[in-house]
């Protein structure tokens, strides 16, 4: 597939999540797309935000996750950019 191609289809699960209110709707499609291990890589970087943010040290989330340091650094960088989509889907979680 090529970039263009992919960046398409990528948007379009984007709409389509977006546009849906049901979440066992969203949970069960992401489910049947994503393979297990791959529901496990997105789950722990999304555990892994939420433990930055709440100040768990980097050390800690590796012990604690069984994640690189690598990926943790990344999520750090990510979570502290002005304007980050990281600190935007938390504060939407805060909301519910």
């Amino acid at each position: 597939m090529e970039k263009k191609d992919e960046d398409q289809a990528f948007h379009e699960l984007v709409l389509a999540l977006s546009r849906c209110d049901d979440s066992e709707l969203i949970e069960d499609f992401l489910r049947s797309l994503l393979t297990d291990n791959e529901v496990y890589e997105v789950a722990s970087r999304w555990a892994l935000v939420k433990l930055i943010d709440q100040g768990v040290t980097q050390r800690q989330i590796s012990r604690d996750l069984g994640l690189s340091l690598c990926k943790i650094t990344r999520g750090s960088r990510e979570l502290k950019k002005e304007d980050s989509s990281f600190r935007k889907m938390l504060n939407l979680l805060d909301q519910v």
